[in-house]
């Protein structure tokens, strides 16, 4: 495949993706009523901001994945960046050389760019910043800007693959 502007857009959106969900974090990191940095080994909500309307902020670390799934510390938590790593490297190859259509690049550099977000805090601190806490709408897990990118991103991409190919495949059966 040549490298064509074309090509280029859904790549880029990789850093957006991950310098929004960073972004997001470093303003819930730095701000005092968290204290997040002196709750690192907590394993319970390290602040709580209530805001107008359904969400609010409560810090929490999260050592496992995408809402808390296969929590791990000390070389569970190694061996867990290795995994989010190789399947962050699968889904990147996959989009730069073979995704074709705009709705799967767009699915996968979501999940790609909210992988990294999550893997760079992983490295970081052992675990990861969540602080979106839409219980008031009967959502029961706190989350951040990479958990919202990958499960967009991941429903998109069931979209794609499993509803609109069978589309894909008559269509081009019919040409």
């Amino acid at each position: 495949m040549k490298l064509k502007l074309a090509n280029l857009w859904a790549p880029a959106l990789i850093p957006v993706f991950l310098l929004a969900d960073q972004w997001s974090k470093w303003l819930i990191l730095k701000d005092p009523r968290f204290n997040a940095l002196a709750c690192l080994d907590n394993p319970y909500q390290c602040g709580h901001v209530p805001l107008p309307g359904p969400i609010d902020l409560t810090m929490l670390w999260n050592r496992g994945m995408s809402y808390g799934m296969f929590q791990s510390e000390g070389i569970g938590r190694w061996l867990l960046a290795l995994v989010m790593l190789v399947i962050a490297l699968g889904f990147l190859y996959w989009l730069v050389r073979h995704a074709s259509n705009w709705l799967l690049k767009l699915s996968l550099a979501m999940v790609v760019g909210g992988a990294f977000g999550n893997l760079i805090d992983r490295v970081r601190f052992g675990a990861v910043v969540d602080f979106i806490n839409a219980s008031d709408l009967y959502f029961p897990w706190v989350f951040n800007v990479a958990d919202a990118a990958i499960s967009v991103g991941a429903v998109l991409l069931f979209v794609d693959q499993f509803l609109l190919s069978g589309r894909k495949q008559a269509k081009t059966q019919s040409e």
